[in-house]
């Protein structure tokens, strides 16, 4: 599940790639030779890395055991190569916010909006601010909406159902039995509001086609926009809902806290995400800003700066790249102030964050800090894995306000919601918070527009080191020497990774309530002790 603490530093063979997140490029060699084993594992017991197509399913795959029976090392593989960045070059780079929204159906907005503030920026144009404030419109809405599908159906049923109940009762189906229909359908309802006023905005509910270099292509008319208010009002009211069933069920719950606030699931990482002018949390534009496991702020830098920041570890067993802070460097999986690991995700955006610019939200974001530190003001950082849950809340209700606050502003009825590019296009970069962490994507192009270089870092990227290294400490609290690993330990396991809510976290909490898992235990010499898979 995550790879060995012994990683090779940059420039060793299995660092081949450049020191810095590249353009274009894989993310990893597959040749499993340039991997080191790890408590005397032969090379040979890194099932599928020789054939990473065959295996793309299977995520967790290895648990080594050492010579007490405990767990020594876990990997979490990613055999799978989609080279977009490849497929781009070549394309005019207006293409980009069409092209790009297709990477992933479950957060098409993020790629849209990114790509189409990169093309801004490599036409050297400024938009209106009516169209600034359409396109965050739509994000807020989609951002809303996606955080209710996370807490409802991916991550909520491991709290409301329990973490080891059957797992044809952990998912949304159970949990509208469990609480009632009314869970069902405000979820439903609310999903239903935030693809409509996507939808309006967007030009369709999914792959939206509406912003383009400059600006976007339509603006709203007064019947929609009323539509939209009406749209966003639900959303608020889905907002304040779900902060019920989070106190009601979640909270109320001292296993689950006890759970929460466990050592299992918890790891000391360094924290990035987005910051307005106020150092307010803010998921659509701003300044990155990091700071560190004791919340001091490391840096704060502009997202056209961030190839000055953040540089990209490679192993050759995944085709995953391992961001990292320059100004730390690559010292292996380990946390801490010395390590240059960070973690971008709703848990690290409060925590770089002095606060949020709505007050329901605020008032939570408050509360949120208050329970799990000690301290409303949010100056001590979470560091609890499994919090990303309520922090993900905490955001949900900050979109959902802020859907509402712009459907009320009175400048997106502007005409005025393009700029018509007129200089040459070079080099651009957009970035901002996709509800899985800090999206950047990286353009350049030559004098007709043309792309020449494509570099996208994604949220789910961002937090490889930290989805591993998650897992792993999950696995070492879960699983001791002469233990059965049920499929309640399974989930336990995959909790960690699903509290992350990584670009393929559809498949780890699919309407049956399980995905495609191996896990294989191995001895030091690579013998098999035992395998419990889920197909």
């Amino acid at each position: 599940m995550t790879p060995s603490r012994n990683a090779p530093a940059p420039g060793s063979p299995s660092c081949s790639n450049l020191p810095g997140p590249g353009f274009g490029g894989r993310s990893a060699g597959s040749d499993p030779s340039q991997r080191r084993p790890t408590h005397g594992e032969p090379i040979e017991a890194i099932d599928g890395i020789d054939d990473p197509v065959e295996d793309t399913v299977d995520l967790f795959r290895i648990l080594g055991v050492d010579d007490d029976g405990e767990v020594a090392d876990c990997f979490f593989i990613v055999p799978e190569l989609r080279g977009f960045e490849a497929f781009c070059v070549g394309r005019p780079v207006e293409e980009m916010p069409r092209i790009t929204s297709r990477i992933c159906g479950v957060c098409s907005e993020a790629h849209h909006l990114a790509a189409a503030k990169a093309c801004d920026d490599t036409f050297h144009v400024e938009i209106p601010p009516a169209a600034r404030k359409l396109r965050e419109l739509m994000y807020s809405a989609f951002f809303t909406g996606d955080h209710l599908t996370h807490f409802f159906i991916l991550g909520g049923p491991d709290f409301v159902m329990g973490p080891e109940s059957p797992p044809a009762e952990r998912n949304i189906l159970g949990m509208i039995h469990k609480l009632g229909i009314d869970v069902g359908k405000v979820v439903i309802e609310a999903r239903a509001a935030a693809h409509d006023i996507v939808k309006i905005l967007g030009g369709k509910t999914i792959h939206m086609v509406t912003s383009i270099p400059g600006g976007v292509t339509k603006g709203v008319t007064a019947e929609e926009r009323r539509e939209i208010i009406d749209r966003a009002g639900q959303l608020l009211e889905a907002a304040k809902f779900t902060i019920g069933i989070l106190d009601d069920v979640v909270l109320a719950n001292p296993q689950y806290l006890e759970m929460i606030l466990s050592d299992t699931y918890t790891h000391r990482f360094h924290s990035m995400g987005t910051v307005d002018e106020n150092n307010h949390t803010n998921i659509y534009d701003g300044m990155i800003r990091v700071v560190d496991p004791d919340g001091v702020e490391v840096v704060k830098y502009h997202p056209r700066d961030y190839l000055e920041h953040i540089a990209e570890h490679v192993e050759p067993w995944t085709y995953l790249k391992f961001p990292y802070l320059k100004a730390k460097g690559w010292h292996g999986f380990e946390d801490g102030s010395d390590s240059g690991v960070y973690r971008t995700s709703p848990l690290s955006r409060l925590n770089v964050g002095d606060g949020l610019a709505t007050p329901l939200a605020q008032a939570e974001f408050e509360r949120y800090f208050e329970t799990l530190t000690g301290d409303s003001s949010g100056a001590v950082p979470v560091h609890r894995t499994l919090a990303n849950h309520w922090a993900r809340v905490v955001e949900l209700v900050s979109a959902a306000e802020r859907t509402m606050e712009l459907a009320l502003d009175e400048e997106i009825m502007s005409p005025d919601i393009r700029a018509i590019p007129t200089e040459t296009p070079t080099e651009g970069i957009g970035s901002l918070e996709a509800p899985r962490g800090t999206l950047t994507h990286h353009y350049v192009t030559d004098e007709r527009g043309i792309l020449e270089k494509v570099n996208l870092v994604v949220g789910t990227t961002n937090n490889h080191a930290p989805i591993s290294m998650s897992i792993k400490k999950a696995a070492q609290g879960l699983i001791t020497a002469g233990s059965e690993v049920t499929e309640g330990v399974l989930n336990k396991i995959e909790m960690a990774f699903r509290a992350y809510d990584p670009c393929f976290s559809c498949a780890t909490h699919s309407l049956p309530g399980q995905m495609s898992m191996i896990v294989r235990v191995r001895a030091p010499d690579g013998t098999v002790l035992s395998e419990t898979r889920r197909d």
